[in-house]
């Protein structure tokens, strides 16, 4: 029997202010169809979130606002692991319980009370005291709550109703400050500005109801006394903003953003990561791309003493117009004992990988699939690869454990730096007892600052600089790479910045870096398992092969040439070597050779070559070839406009016109936005109907 189980629980967020979504404009509610006009207006109106609710309107179909409804629940299960969502569940009672009891005495329903309104955010009160027949005081309700504070709430607090036109009226929301202790009395005749009198008096008549008649917050201490401010943020802000203290409302933004790559069964399932990369230049002089990407959580399907997934990660680097300049694709097959999930099922995942990348700046987007469960992360981040030749001092890499002496030396692997083996966190935290292992690079160092230069390395809080130490350069035996360990037993729990500057011969700062770390209570913190597997060294030609594509892809003909041919001439049978040459010879205009080698692959019967081939024979004049190799492509591979234009270009020039206007008409029928196509089937019917 199969049951999907869930491992990696732990997780720690970082507030990421939130930016305007791009894409369609916000819709007025008023334009939604009914039902969601009330799902947003009624249903979910208490506890959705600003972002939200904006993404919502965003949306352009009721497919999609489905699947955002189905995410938006999934965000607030407390218990995915369970059939039934318990926080949906409890909230619809909710709904259910004010418009039964909270509206029969108002012309609304009862959701759009105020004690509808606050027992749809808060719930049952702990207790409730009522106050309703008294003659000297209006009908008051006080319900007091505790135990919320993590919503951001006071431990203990009453809200209190009341109503101001005497049992007739409606309940109102009590507030010491726009009301005071005056506003409950029924016949006060003092100074409607002298909340101490009013206090006084109500305290004679009924002391509960005056204890809360300046603060809602019990055992607040208060000047004068006056109407408390804090219990004014309590009513105004911090109950309102209660039901969205625990939500991690990113979720929309990447629901928005991914809903239509993503595929519909992954949409309401984003789940929160941690992320992290770094450029590191190897001893080649090649720049790789290290990162690690760490999910909140991994689903595995079990199949009796199995547990199995396979992730599906993909990324894109664009260059800062947007052009992609590298794709990344990999499958990871998972497969766990029951030993083994039993050994990692309180830890988080680490998935770690790298690539190569050359010189520039760009963004990186990455996206991560969970195959079996159907839940998706992503993470977004600025990659600089800057020029070999610069003074240039790298991000910091802080790491909270090495290896020294690597077993895959030699091979590329993730933080993998000569033979020592990083194991950074994408959170820099640190337990007490850990040591801080620190890692950077120095490019472009003068001869004068290798023998006289210095790094100065100075921890600091918020308070004060708490270490400094300085150490010189030439006593670095593996520069340009520099590692240094830091223990932190001496540091006190809290967030710190570390700076490293390089100083020159006279002691003036050249460059510095710094990065924040945070040291915490705990002896020991849990690390995640990690999944990296190593790669070829830098000399293997799939790197040759990437960073040739790289520039091809940037369109630098001139460096991505050499780097393609000489992957190519290291394995002429690798079809896909053999591919990406030709993709550069094509470019560059020698198409004899693109056809000599593609030829050679179609007597082997492989016919990915085909399209190219065509291609190459059509700019040679040689339509006839053209043709045999483009519709040996479609044999092959199926339909493609592309294709099927071309082939009506080359029949056109062979004065094949019939032909052409045949395949071009199918063409047209299966993708009717064609102008140019569009033109030339016009134009040519109406050359034969003036003949």
């Amino acid at each position: 029997m199969k049951r999907t189980i869930l491992l990696a629980v732990l997780s720690v967020a970082f507030f990421v202010p939130s930016l305007p979504l791009p894409g369609q404009p916000v819709k007025s509610v008023k334009t939604l169809p009914e039902i969601y006009k009330k799902w947003l207006d009624e249903e979910v109106v208490y506890i959705i979130t600003p972002k939200e609710k904006e993404v919502f309107l965003r949306l352009e179909n009721d497919r999609e606002r489905e699947l955002f409804i189905e995410a938006f629940w999934k965000q607030r299960d407390p218990n995915p692991n369970t059939p039934e969502n318990e926080f949906k569940k409890e909230h619809f009672r909710r709904i259910s319980y004010v418009n039964q009891w909270f509206g029969r005495d108002t012309p609304g329903a009862g959701w759009r009370t105020p004690m509808g309104r606050i027992y749809i955010i808060l719930g049952e009160p702990n207790s409730i005291d009522k106050f309703e027949s008294l003659t000297e005081i209006y009908p008051t309700i006080i319900w007091f709550y505790e135990g919320k504070i993590e919503y951001g709430l006071p431990n203990a607090f009453n809200v209190v109703f009341f109503k101001r036109e005497g049992s007739a009226g409606d309940w109102t929301l009590y507030s010491p400050i726009k009301y005071g202790p005056e506003a409950l009395l029924i016949n006060y005749r003092g100074d409607m500005t002298d909340h101490l009198a009013a206090y006084q008096e109500l305290m004679q008549i009924e002391p509960a109801v005056a204890s809360i008649s300046l603060s809602l917050i019990p055992g607040e201490s208060l000047a004068n006394p006056s109407p408390s401010i804090a219990s004014e943020v309590l009513i105004q802000a911090k109950i309102p903003s209660a039901p969205r203290e625990k939500v991690k409302d990113a979720y929309a933004e990447k629901f928005y953003k991914y809903k239509d790559s993503v595929g519909v069964e992954y949409t309401a399932n984003y789940i929160d990561n941690d992320f992290t990369a770094h450029v590191i230049r190897d001893r080649s002089g090649m720049s790789f791309v290290h990162f690690l990407i760490e999910p909140k959580k991994l689903s595995l399907e079990r199949d009796g003493n199995r547990f199995y997934t396979t992730l599906q990660v993909n990324g894109i680097v664009s260059d800062l117009k947007g052009i992609p300049v590298y794709q990344y694709g990999k499958d990871i097959p998972i497969e766990l004992s029951e030993d083994q999930v039993t050994r990692i099922k309180d830890k988080l995942f680490s998935f770690q990988d790298l690539f190569p990348l050359i010189e520039g700046t760009y963004n990186l987007n990455l996206l991560l699939k969970n195959m079996i469960s159907k839940e998706f992360t992503s993470a977004e981040t600025r990659i600089i690869v800057p020029p070999a030749s610069s003074l240039e001092i790298s991000p910091l890499v802080l790491a909270n454990r090495i290896n020294e002496n690597s077993e895959y030396k030699g091979k590329n692997k993730p933080y993998l730096v000569q033979e020592v083996q990083l194991t950074p966190s994408p959170r820099n935290d640190f337990a007490s007892k850990d040591t801080l292992y620190l890692f950077f690079q120095v490019q472009g160092l003068t001869d004068e600052m290798k023998a006289g230069g210095r790094f100065q390395f100075t921890i600091a809080n918020e308070q004060k600089t708490v270490t400094t130490a300085d150490k010189e350069v030439r006593t670095y035996p593996k520069a340009p790479d520099f590692f240094e360990s830091i223990p932190l037993a001496q540091l006190p729990p809290s967030l710190y910045k570390i700076k490293v500057a390089l100083l020159d011969p006279n002691g003036q700062e050249a460059l510095s870096r710094e990065a924040e770390f945070f040291v915490s209570l705990a002896p020991a913190l849990p690390r995640p398992f990690i999944l990296s597997l190593p790669l070829p060294p830098s000399d293997d030609p799939m790197y040759d092969n990437i960073i040739g594509n790289q520039y091809l892809n940037r369109k630098d003909f001139r460096e991505a040439g050499p780097r393609l041919e000489k992957a190519y001439r290291s394995n002429p049978a690798s079809l896909g070597y053999a591919l990406d040459y030709g993709r550069w010879l094509f470019a560059t205009g020698d198409h004899a050779s693109v056809r000599q080698i593609g030829d050679a692959f179609l007597k082997l019967q492989k016919y990915e070559f085909t399209g190219l081939l065509g291609q190459s024979a059509q700019a040679m004049g040689d339509y006839e070839a053209a043709v045999a190799y483009y519709l040996d492509y479609i044999g092959h591979f199926g339909t493609n406009i592309n294709v099927m234009n071309s082939i009506g270009d080359c029949y056109f020039k062979l004065g094949r016109n019939e032909d052409a206007l045949k395949i071009w008409e199918k063409s047209l029928q299966l993708s009717p936005n064609q102008d140019r196509i569009r033109k030339q089937v016009e134009a040519m019917k109406g050359n034969k109907g003036n003949k």
